[in-house]
Protein backbone atom coordinates (compact mmCIF):
# COMPACT_ATOMS: atom_id res chain seq x y z
CA UNK A 1 0.00 0.00 0.00
CA UNK A 2 1.28 3.43 -0.91
CA UNK A 3 1.62 5.66 2.14
CA UNK A 4 -0.37 8.89 1.98
CA UNK A 5 -1.74 11.72 4.10
CA UNK A 6 -5.41 12.60 3.70
CA UNK A 7 -6.14 16.29 4.01
CA UNK A 8 -9.02 17.76 5.98
CA UNK A 9 -10.78 18.75 2.77
CA UNK A 10 -10.36 15.28 1.26
CA UNK A 11 -11.67 13.58 4.38
CA UNK A 12 -14.78 15.76 4.62
CA UNK A 13 -15.50 15.22 0.94
CA UNK A 14 -15.14 11.46 1.46
CA UNK A 15 -17.70 11.65 4.28
CA UNK A 16 -20.08 13.56 1.99
CA UNK A 17 -19.77 10.88 -0.71
CA UNK A 18 -20.41 8.16 1.86
CA UNK A 19 -23.59 9.95 2.96
CA UNK A 20 -24.83 9.95 -0.63
CA UNK A 21 -23.96 6.26 -0.94
CA UNK A 22 -25.30 4.97 2.40
CA UNK A 23 -28.17 7.27 3.39
CA UNK A 24 -30.85 4.67 2.73
CA UNK A 25 -29.03 2.03 4.77
CA UNK A 26 -28.59 4.54 7.58
CA UNK A 27 -32.27 5.51 7.67
CA UNK A 28 -33.36 1.87 7.67
CA UNK A 29 -30.82 1.15 10.43
CA UNK A 30 -32.36 3.89 12.55
CA UNK A 31 -35.61 1.90 12.44
CA UNK A 32 -33.86 -1.34 13.34
CA UNK A 33 -34.03 -2.85 9.87
CA UNK A 34 -30.31 -2.80 9.05
CA UNK A 35 -26.95 -2.98 10.81
CA UNK A 36 -25.86 0.44 12.16
CA UNK A 37 -24.07 2.59 9.58
CA UNK A 38 -20.98 4.57 10.48
CA UNK A 39 -18.94 6.85 8.25
CA UNK A 40 -15.20 6.46 8.56
CA UNK A 41 -12.22 7.72 6.60
CA UNK A 42 -8.60 6.55 7.14
CA UNK A 43 -6.41 9.64 7.49
CA UNK A 44 -2.98 8.15 6.92
CA UNK A 45 -3.38 4.83 5.07
CA UNK A 46 -0.19 2.82 4.92
CA UNK A 47 1.63 5.25 7.21
CA UNK A 48 2.22 3.87 10.72
CA UNK A 49 5.98 4.06 11.38
CA UNK A 50 8.59 6.72 11.82
CA UNK A 51 10.36 5.43 8.74
CA UNK A 52 7.29 6.00 6.55
CA UNK A 53 6.93 9.49 8.06
CA UNK A 54 10.52 10.21 7.05
CA UNK A 55 9.78 9.05 3.53
CA UNK A 56 6.79 11.39 3.34
CA UNK A 57 8.78 14.26 4.76
CA UNK A 58 8.77 15.70 8.29
CA UNK A 59 7.66 19.16 7.13
CA UNK A 60 4.67 17.74 5.29
CA UNK A 61 3.85 15.54 8.31
CA UNK A 62 3.97 18.51 10.66
CA UNK A 63 1.77 20.61 8.35
CA UNK A 64 -0.76 17.79 8.09
CA UNK A 65 -0.82 17.18 11.83
CA UNK A 66 -1.27 20.87 12.55
CA UNK A 67 -4.25 21.07 10.16
CA UNK A 68 -5.94 18.10 11.81
CA UNK A 69 -5.32 19.46 15.29
CA UNK A 70 -7.04 22.73 14.29
CA UNK A 71 -9.91 20.82 12.66
CA UNK A 72 -10.32 18.71 15.80
CA UNK A 73 -10.56 21.83 17.96
CA UNK A 74 -13.03 23.57 15.64
CA UNK A 75 -15.37 20.75 14.61
CA UNK A 76 -14.80 17.53 16.56
CA UNK A 77 -14.19 18.33 20.24
CA UNK A 78 -17.50 18.31 22.07
CA UNK A 79 -19.53 17.28 19.01
CA UNK A 80 -21.91 14.36 19.46
CA UNK A 81 -21.16 11.34 17.28
CA UNK A 82 -17.86 12.64 15.87
CA UNK A 83 -14.41 11.35 16.75
CA UNK A 84 -10.85 11.25 15.49
CA UNK A 85 -9.23 7.96 16.41
CA UNK A 86 -5.54 8.41 17.24
CA UNK A 87 -2.85 5.76 17.11
CA UNK A 88 0.79 5.85 18.21
CA UNK A 89 3.71 6.53 15.88
CA UNK A 90 7.35 6.60 17.01
CA UNK A 91 9.28 9.35 15.27
CA UNK A 92 12.97 9.83 15.98
CA UNK A 93 12.64 7.83 19.18
CA UNK A 94 9.59 9.72 20.48
CA UNK A 95 6.19 8.02 20.55
CA UNK A 96 3.01 10.08 20.34
CA UNK A 97 -0.64 9.70 19.34
CA UNK A 98 -1.53 10.97 15.87
CA UNK A 99 -4.82 11.11 13.89
CA UNK A 100 -5.58 7.80 12.18
CA UNK A 101 -9.31 7.67 11.38
CA UNK A 102 -12.14 10.19 11.20
CA UNK A 103 -15.45 8.67 12.30
CA UNK A 104 -19.03 9.94 12.18
CA UNK A 105 -21.16 7.49 14.14
CA UNK A 106 -24.52 8.52 12.68
CA UNK A 107 -25.96 10.07 9.53
CA UNK A 108 -26.96 13.12 11.56
CA UNK A 109 -23.42 13.62 12.80
CA UNK A 110 -21.96 13.10 9.33
CA UNK A 111 -24.38 15.57 7.72
CA UNK A 112 -23.72 18.19 10.39
CA UNK A 113 -19.96 17.81 9.91
CA UNK A 114 -20.22 18.29 6.14
CA UNK A 115 -22.54 21.25 6.61
CA UNK A 116 -20.21 22.97 9.07
CA UNK A 117 -16.98 22.21 7.23
CA UNK A 118 -18.14 22.68 3.61
CA UNK A 119 -21.01 25.08 4.09
CA UNK A 120 -23.40 22.85 2.13
CA UNK A 121 -25.72 19.92 2.66
CA UNK A 122 -25.48 16.50 0.95
CA UNK A 123 -27.63 15.82 -2.10
CA UNK A 124 -30.12 13.74 -0.12
CA UNK A 125 -32.69 15.34 2.19
CA UNK A 126 -32.30 12.97 5.13
CA UNK A 127 -35.33 14.31 6.99
CA UNK A 128 -37.52 13.70 3.94
CA UNK A 129 -36.07 10.19 3.66
CA UNK A 130 -36.94 9.53 7.30
CA UNK A 131 -40.52 10.69 6.77
CA UNK A 132 -40.83 8.38 3.77
CA UNK A 133 -39.47 5.47 5.81
CA UNK A 134 -42.00 6.16 8.55
CA UNK A 135 -44.85 6.31 6.02
CA UNK A 136 -43.76 3.09 4.31
CA UNK A 137 -43.66 1.28 7.63
CA UNK A 138 -47.02 2.76 8.68
CA UNK A 139 -48.87 1.32 5.67
CA UNK A 140 -47.18 -2.06 6.03
CA UNK A 141 -44.86 -1.75 3.05
CA UNK A 142 -41.55 -3.57 2.87
CA UNK A 143 -38.87 -1.13 4.02
CA UNK A 144 -35.38 -1.81 2.67
CA UNK A 145 -32.66 0.49 1.36
CA UNK A 146 -33.76 -0.41 -2.18
CA UNK A 147 -37.44 0.38 -1.63
CA UNK A 148 -36.60 3.57 0.25
CA UNK A 149 -34.33 4.79 -2.56
CA UNK A 150 -36.96 4.01 -5.19
CA UNK A 151 -39.66 5.79 -3.19
CA UNK A 152 -37.40 8.79 -2.62
CA UNK A 153 -37.03 9.21 -6.40
CA UNK A 154 -40.80 9.53 -6.87
CA UNK A 155 -42.53 12.86 -7.33
CA UNK A 156 -44.74 13.77 -4.37
CA UNK A 157 -48.05 12.91 -6.09
CA UNK A 158 -46.74 9.45 -7.03
CA UNK A 159 -45.52 8.93 -3.46
CA UNK A 160 -49.02 9.58 -2.14
CA UNK A 161 -50.47 7.13 -4.66
CA UNK A 162 -47.92 4.49 -3.65
CA UNK A 163 -48.94 4.70 0.01
CA UNK A 164 -52.63 4.61 -0.97
CA UNK A 165 -52.04 1.58 -3.21
CA UNK A 166 -50.25 -0.36 -0.48
CA UNK A 167 -53.11 0.32 1.96
CA UNK A 168 -55.77 -0.52 -0.64
CA UNK A 169 -54.10 -3.77 -1.67
CA UNK A 170 -53.92 -4.88 1.95
CA UNK A 171 -57.74 -4.89 1.94
CA UNK A 172 -58.07 -6.39 -1.54
CA UNK A 173 -56.24 -9.73 -1.85
CA UNK A 174 -58.05 -10.47 -5.14
CA UNK A 175 -57.80 -7.88 -7.94
CA UNK A 176 -58.72 -10.15 -10.84
CA UNK A 177 -61.98 -8.27 -11.46
CA UNK A 178 -60.10 -5.18 -12.68
CA UNK A 179 -57.63 -4.41 -15.44
CA UNK A 180 -54.45 -2.49 -14.58
CA UNK A 181 -56.16 0.73 -15.65
CA UNK A 182 -59.33 0.07 -13.67
CA UNK A 183 -57.94 -0.36 -10.16
CA UNK A 184 -60.01 1.98 -7.93
CA UNK A 185 -57.09 3.12 -5.80
CA UNK A 186 -57.68 6.68 -4.54
CA UNK A 187 -55.63 9.15 -6.58
CA UNK A 188 -54.23 6.54 -9.00
CA UNK A 189 -54.47 7.54 -12.66
CA UNK A 190 -55.09 4.87 -15.27
CA UNK A 191 -51.46 4.49 -16.38
CA UNK A 192 -49.81 4.72 -12.94
CA UNK A 193 -49.37 0.97 -12.58
CA UNK A 194 -47.69 0.69 -15.98
CA UNK A 195 -44.96 3.06 -14.80
CA UNK A 196 -44.66 2.14 -11.13
CA UNK A 197 -45.77 -1.50 -11.01
CA UNK A 198 -42.24 -2.78 -10.31
CA UNK A 199 -41.89 -0.53 -7.25
CA UNK A 200 -45.33 -1.52 -6.00
CA UNK A 201 -44.24 -5.16 -6.27
CA UNK A 202 -41.08 -4.38 -4.29
CA UNK A 203 -42.95 -2.82 -1.37
CA UNK A 204 -45.90 -5.25 -1.28
CA UNK A 205 -44.42 -8.53 -2.48
CA UNK A 206 -47.25 -8.72 -5.04
CA UNK A 207 -46.87 -8.20 -8.76
CA UNK A 208 -50.28 -6.65 -9.25
CA UNK A 209 -49.68 -6.41 -12.99
CA UNK A 210 -49.86 -10.20 -13.22
CA UNK A 211 -52.89 -10.42 -10.88
CA UNK A 212 -55.24 -8.06 -12.71
CA UNK A 213 -57.51 -9.03 -15.58
CA UNK A 214 -55.51 -8.86 -18.85
CA UNK A 215 -56.28 -6.01 -21.20
CA UNK A 216 -57.37 -7.48 -24.52
CA UNK A 217 -55.46 -6.45 -27.60
CA UNK A 218 -57.58 -4.53 -30.10
CA UNK A 219 -56.18 -4.20 -33.61
CA UNK A 220 -57.55 -1.83 -36.24
CA UNK A 221 -56.92 -2.99 -39.77
CA UNK A 222 -57.68 -2.17 -43.40
CA UNK A 223 -58.24 -4.64 -46.23
CA UNK A 224 -56.32 -3.58 -49.35
CA UNK A 225 -56.51 -6.64 -51.60
CA UNK A 226 -57.93 -5.24 -54.88
CA UNK A 227 -60.12 -8.27 -55.65
CA UNK A 228 -61.72 -8.00 -52.21
CA UNK A 229 -62.18 -4.21 -52.26
CA UNK A 230 -63.86 -4.47 -55.68
CA UNK A 231 -66.63 -6.46 -53.99
CA UNK A 232 -67.82 -3.34 -52.20
CA UNK A 233 -67.67 -4.95 -48.75
CA UNK A 234 -66.24 -3.16 -45.71
CA UNK A 235 -62.60 -2.09 -45.96
CA UNK A 236 -61.93 -1.15 -42.32
CA UNK A 237 -62.21 -3.63 -39.50
CA UNK A 238 -61.07 -4.39 -35.95
CA UNK A 239 -59.96 -7.58 -34.25
CA UNK A 240 -60.01 -8.29 -30.50
CA UNK A 241 -58.08 -11.01 -28.66
CA UNK A 242 -60.35 -13.90 -27.68
CA UNK A 243 -63.38 -12.68 -29.60
CA UNK A 244 -65.26 -14.78 -32.17
CA UNK A 245 -64.29 -13.10 -35.39
CA UNK A 246 -63.31 -14.06 -38.91
CA UNK A 247 -61.21 -11.87 -41.16
CA UNK A 248 -62.51 -11.14 -44.63
CA UNK A 249 -59.52 -13.10 -45.93
CA UNK A 250 -56.32 -14.63 -44.55
CA UNK A 251 -53.48 -12.30 -45.57
CA UNK A 252 -50.29 -13.47 -47.20
CA UNK A 253 -48.76 -10.09 -46.30
CA UNK A 254 -49.24 -8.02 -43.14
CA UNK A 255 -47.90 -4.47 -43.04
CA UNK A 256 -47.88 -2.80 -39.63
CA UNK A 257 -47.92 1.00 -39.72
CA UNK A 258 -48.08 3.60 -36.94
CA UNK A 259 -50.09 6.38 -38.53
CA UNK A 260 -53.86 5.97 -38.92
CA UNK A 261 -54.00 7.93 -42.16
CA UNK A 262 -51.44 5.58 -43.68
CA UNK A 263 -53.59 2.59 -42.74
CA UNK A 264 -56.89 4.09 -43.88
CA UNK A 265 -55.67 5.25 -47.29
CA UNK A 266 -53.05 2.66 -48.19
CA UNK A 267 -53.18 1.81 -51.93
CA UNK A 268 -54.31 -1.60 -53.23
CA UNK A 269 -51.92 -4.48 -52.43
CA UNK A 270 -52.71 -8.11 -53.24
CA UNK A 271 -53.37 -10.55 -50.37
CA UNK A 272 -52.40 -7.83 -47.88
CA UNK A 273 -53.85 -6.35 -44.69
CA UNK A 274 -52.62 -3.08 -43.19
CA UNK A 275 -52.53 -3.13 -39.36
CA UNK A 276 -52.40 0.00 -37.23
CA UNK A 277 -49.66 -0.46 -34.64
CA UNK A 278 -49.75 0.33 -30.95
CA UNK A 279 -46.60 2.39 -30.50
CA UNK A 280 -43.99 0.82 -28.26
CA UNK A 281 -46.53 -1.78 -27.14
CA UNK A 282 -46.73 -3.21 -30.66
CA UNK A 283 -44.35 -6.06 -29.88
CA UNK A 284 -46.28 -7.33 -26.86
CA UNK A 285 -49.72 -6.84 -28.46
CA UNK A 286 -49.18 -8.01 -32.01
CA UNK A 287 -46.71 -10.85 -31.52
CA UNK A 288 -49.37 -13.08 -29.98
CA UNK A 289 -51.95 -12.69 -32.76
CA UNK A 290 -52.07 -15.95 -34.69
CA UNK A 291 -53.21 -14.63 -38.07
CA UNK A 292 -50.39 -12.06 -38.11
CA UNK A 293 -47.79 -14.74 -37.39
CA UNK A 294 -49.41 -17.00 -39.99
CA UNK A 295 -48.80 -14.46 -42.77
CA UNK A 296 -46.04 -15.36 -45.19
CA UNK A 297 -44.47 -11.90 -44.89
CA UNK A 298 -44.61 -9.39 -42.03
CA UNK A 299 -43.45 -5.82 -42.60
CA UNK A 300 -43.17 -2.77 -40.36
CA UNK A 301 -43.21 0.87 -41.46
CA UNK A 302 -42.86 3.64 -38.91
CA UNK A 303 -41.42 7.11 -38.46
CA UNK A 304 -37.72 7.59 -39.14
CA UNK A 305 -36.92 8.64 -35.58
CA UNK A 306 -35.72 7.13 -32.30
CA UNK A 307 -39.20 5.90 -31.37
CA UNK A 308 -39.84 4.34 -34.77
CA UNK A 309 -36.65 2.28 -34.62
CA UNK A 310 -37.32 1.33 -31.00
CA UNK A 311 -40.73 -0.03 -31.99
CA UNK A 312 -39.18 -1.97 -34.88
CA UNK A 313 -36.48 -3.34 -32.59
CA UNK A 314 -39.01 -4.54 -29.99
CA UNK A 315 -41.38 -5.99 -32.56
CA UNK A 316 -38.56 -7.99 -34.13
CA UNK A 317 -37.46 -9.27 -30.72
CA UNK A 318 -41.01 -10.34 -29.84
CA UNK A 319 -41.59 -12.06 -33.18
CA UNK A 320 -38.22 -13.82 -33.05
CA UNK A 321 -39.49 -16.08 -30.25
CA UNK A 322 -42.25 -18.67 -30.78
CA UNK A 323 -45.67 -17.62 -29.47
CA UNK A 324 -47.12 -19.31 -26.35
CA UNK A 325 -49.74 -21.05 -28.53
CA UNK A 326 -46.98 -22.71 -30.55
CA UNK A 327 -46.99 -20.39 -33.54
CA UNK A 328 -43.47 -20.23 -34.98
CA UNK A 329 -40.98 -17.40 -34.81
CA UNK A 330 -41.26 -14.89 -37.63
CA UNK A 331 -38.95 -12.43 -39.37
CA UNK A 332 -40.07 -8.81 -39.53
CA UNK A 333 -38.87 -6.72 -42.47
CA UNK A 334 -39.05 -2.94 -42.61
CA UNK A 335 -39.91 -0.62 -45.48
CA UNK A 336 -38.79 2.99 -45.97
CA UNK A 337 -36.63 2.96 -42.83
CA UNK A 338 -33.03 2.54 -43.97
CA UNK A 339 -30.22 5.02 -44.58
CA UNK A 340 -31.17 5.43 -48.26
CA UNK A 341 -34.69 6.43 -47.29
CA UNK A 342 -33.30 8.83 -44.69
CA UNK A 343 -31.47 10.77 -47.41
CA UNK A 344 -34.21 10.46 -50.03
CA UNK A 345 -36.84 12.05 -47.77
CA UNK A 346 -34.53 14.37 -45.82
CA UNK A 347 -36.50 17.41 -47.04
CA UNK A 348 -39.33 16.21 -44.77
CA UNK A 349 -37.06 16.13 -41.70
CA UNK A 350 -38.15 18.00 -38.56
CA UNK A 351 -36.49 18.81 -35.23
CA UNK A 352 -39.50 19.65 -33.06
CA UNK A 353 -42.48 17.65 -31.84
CA UNK A 354 -46.16 18.59 -32.15
CA UNK A 355 -45.91 20.80 -29.04
CA UNK A 356 -42.94 22.72 -30.48
CA UNK A 357 -40.41 21.09 -28.16
CA UNK A 358 -37.01 20.04 -29.51
CA UNK A 359 -36.87 16.30 -30.18
CA UNK A 360 -34.23 14.79 -27.93
CA UNK A 361 -31.52 12.30 -28.96
CA UNK A 362 -31.56 8.73 -27.70
CA UNK A 363 -28.80 6.68 -26.09
CA UNK A 364 -30.79 3.42 -26.25
CA UNK A 365 -28.81 0.61 -27.88
CA UNK A 366 -30.94 -1.29 -30.39
CA UNK A 367 -29.63 -4.74 -31.29
CA UNK A 368 -32.29 -5.95 -33.73
CA UNK A 369 -31.75 -3.49 -36.59
CA UNK A 370 -30.12 -4.20 -39.92
CA UNK A 371 -26.93 -2.34 -40.78
CA UNK A 372 -28.81 0.10 -43.03
CA UNK A 373 -31.49 0.72 -40.39
CA UNK A 374 -28.89 1.17 -37.68
CA UNK A 375 -27.09 3.79 -39.78
CA UNK A 376 -30.32 5.77 -40.12
CA UNK A 377 -31.10 5.37 -36.40
CA UNK A 378 -27.63 6.61 -35.45
CA UNK A 379 -28.04 9.64 -37.72
CA UNK A 380 -31.28 10.85 -36.13
CA UNK A 381 -30.71 9.66 -32.56
CA UNK A 382 -27.10 10.77 -32.11
CA UNK A 383 -26.22 12.94 -29.14
CA UNK A 384 -24.15 15.06 -31.51
CA UNK A 385 -25.38 17.48 -34.17
CA UNK A 386 -28.10 16.14 -36.48
CA UNK A 387 -29.70 17.91 -39.46
CA UNK A 388 -33.07 16.59 -38.25
CA UNK A 389 -34.46 14.15 -35.67
CA UNK A 390 -37.58 12.83 -37.38
CA UNK A 391 -39.21 12.09 -40.73
CA UNK A 392 -42.87 11.44 -40.05
CA UNK A 393 -44.40 8.47 -41.79
CA UNK A 394 -47.37 10.38 -43.17
CA UNK A 395 -45.04 12.80 -45.01
CA UNK A 396 -43.91 10.01 -47.33
CA UNK A 397 -46.20 9.42 -50.36
CA UNK A 398 -48.30 6.30 -49.96
CA UNK A 399 -47.62 5.21 -53.54
CA UNK A 400 -43.91 5.10 -52.59
CA UNK A 401 -44.75 2.79 -49.70
CA UNK A 402 -46.93 0.56 -51.86
CA UNK A 403 -44.20 0.37 -54.50
CA UNK A 404 -41.53 -0.48 -51.93
CA UNK A 405 -43.76 -3.14 -50.36
CA UNK A 406 -44.35 -4.81 -53.73
CA UNK A 407 -40.66 -4.65 -54.60
CA UNK A 408 -39.62 -6.25 -51.31
CA UNK A 409 -42.19 -9.01 -51.64
CA UNK A 410 -40.85 -9.82 -55.12
CA UNK A 411 -37.28 -9.78 -53.77
CA UNK A 412 -38.19 -12.12 -50.91
CA UNK A 413 -40.00 -14.46 -53.27
CA UNK A 414 -36.99 -14.59 -55.59
CA UNK A 415 -34.66 -15.24 -52.67
CA UNK A 416 -36.88 -18.06 -51.44
CA UNK A 417 -37.01 -19.69 -54.87
CA UNK A 418 -33.26 -19.43 -55.46
CA UNK A 419 -31.39 -22.75 -55.01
Amino acid sequence: MTSSLVTVEEAVEAIRRKIDQKWAEAVCAERGGEAPVTYSVPLRPGLSTGKSVGQIGYDLWHEWHTAWRAFDTQFISGAVGLEIIRKPVTIRGVTDEFPATLIAETATAAIELVHQAQGRLPAVDIDHARRLATSLAAVGATLTPATLKATYRLAEPDTSVLFAAVSWLRDHPDVSAWTARQLPVPGMHSKWLETHGALLAMVTGRDVRSEVRPRLAVVHLTYVDPDYTASGRRRHDSWTTGDVHDLAYEPRVVLIVENRDCRLWFPPAGDSIIVEGSGKAAGSLLAGIAWIRAAEHIFYWGDIDADGYTILDRLRAAMAAPAPDGMPAKTVHSILMDATDLHRYAHHGVNHDKAGRPIKPSSTRLTNLTQAEAAAYDAVATAGPAPFRRIEQEAIPLHDAAGRLESLIDTLATTTLSP
